[in-house]
């Protein structure tokens, strides 16, 4: 199969969607790879590098787009980018498309793409894509957090994270106990911050408290205890993911306007809506804004902060799908494994996600796969 990775150019993109071991993995199993001059450029990987792998050095993403069967990418698709899809791609990325923009998917419609979305494939119950990504953003939220708690920054409360003696360490709170709420509230305990963590999953909570030594405090979410938690916070991370939908506002306005001056807020959820009523998206190069007298951070690719480790972990939790497709044929690759199965969004011209079909009234159809054997 002929798989292509073009550059990535949306808000400041700055992974790339295999590095150069993944690449050795599709040639040596004897497939042919495409990319973008300088794409893995932003992760300190070469052209030469891809090139000792076997890749093939293209120079216009028009050329990966025509060469390849398979598009191998990150960020959600641009209206430029749809315009380069060939009739019946198979295309890899983090689609959001739930939170996109409808002629995106009508585009995915229109040339019948086969769209799998790396958020919503499945393994074991988990998502192990998405997880790849949400442990970066995890710790990355805390660092983060810490580097505009900084006297230097205007509007800054101007605190440490850990506190010293007699003197309060920084409370952070986090509200989400998933891959992302536990990484943040292991990093935050690193850092010697008093941690608390909301989640309405008891499971969840238990687990953290677990795996944390019960050295974090758990608090069963609702409004009243947001409420609470937003006020008592110097940092406030936002870690709501509900599977393929947009998030809801569980933090309201009123509620940041009770926040403290100077107190920082990251909206990890923002990639789908954000879960905070104040909360609007934002980019790596012009990361934060002031409202209320709360420090916003709103960038939807965190992970994109440390793109090189960010692309080592994509590359292992993505290979193998990428592989089995490519071995196998799309069709006998879906009907062997129901966890890729699950994060195909369109297929043969119909949309075979109901969440994404209900909120963007377009027929559902269930996937319905062929051997071709």
């Amino acid at each position: 199969m002929r798989i292509g990775i073009p550059k990535e150019t949306h808000r400041e993109e700055k992974r790339v969607a295999l590095a150069p071991a993944g690449v050795d993995s599709l040639v040596n199993a004897g497939h042919s790879v495409y990319i973008q001059s300088e794409a893995g450029l932003d992760s300190h990987f070469t052209d030469e590098e891809y090139r000792k792998v076997g890749a093939n050095i293209v120079y216009t993403p028009e050329e990966v787009y025509q060469r390849a069967e398979l598009i191998a990418k990150i960020a959600p698709l641009t209206e430029d980018e749809t315009k380069m899809l060939q009739e019946e791609h198979i295309l890899f990325s983090f689609l959001h498309l739930a939170v996109g923009k409808k002629n995106i998917l009508d585009a995915l419609l229109k040339k019948k793409v086969t769209a799998i979305s790396y958020e919503l494939i499945e393994s074991n119950g988990h998502l192990p894509v998405l997880q790849s990504m949400s442990e970066i953003a995890g710790q990355l939220a805390i660092q983060i957090g810490e580097k505009y708690f900084s006297s230097d920054v205007p509007h800054s409360r101007g605190i440490l994270m850990g506190g010293l003696t007699g003197v309060a360490p920084a409370a952070v709170v986090i509200l989400g106990a998933g891959v992302v709420g536990l990484n943040a509230a292991r990093a935050a305990l690193g850092r010697g911050a008093q941690v608390i963590v909301l989640d309405k999953d008891l499971s969840r909570l238990r687990r953290i408290e677990n795996l944390t030594s019960r050295h974090v405090t758990t608090v069963v979410a609702n409004p009243y205890t947001i409420a609470r938690g937003v006020k008592f916070a110097d940092l406030f991370i936002g870690a709501v993911h509900i599977r393929g939908e947009k998030s809801p506002h569980l933090v309201t306005e009123e509620m940041v306007k009770t926040m403290k001056k100077g107190a920082v807020i990251v909206d990890i959820s923002i990639d789908q809506g954000g879960c905070i009523e104040t909360s609007y998206p934002t980019t790596i190069s012009d990361p934060i804004y002031i409202k209320h007298n709360v420090i916003h951070y709103c960038v939807p690719n965190i992970p994109a902060n440390v793109s090189r480790t960010a692309s080592y972990s994509l590359t292992n939790s993505s290979i193998d799908y990428i592989l089995n497709i490519a071995d196998n044929g799309l069709s006998n690759s879906l009907m062997g494994d129901g966890g890729l199965a699950k994060g195909v969004c369109t297929y043969n011209g119909f949309c075979s996600n109901e969440i994404i079909a209900e909120t963007f009234n377009v027929e559902f159809r269930r996937l319905h796969i062929y051997s071709t054997n």
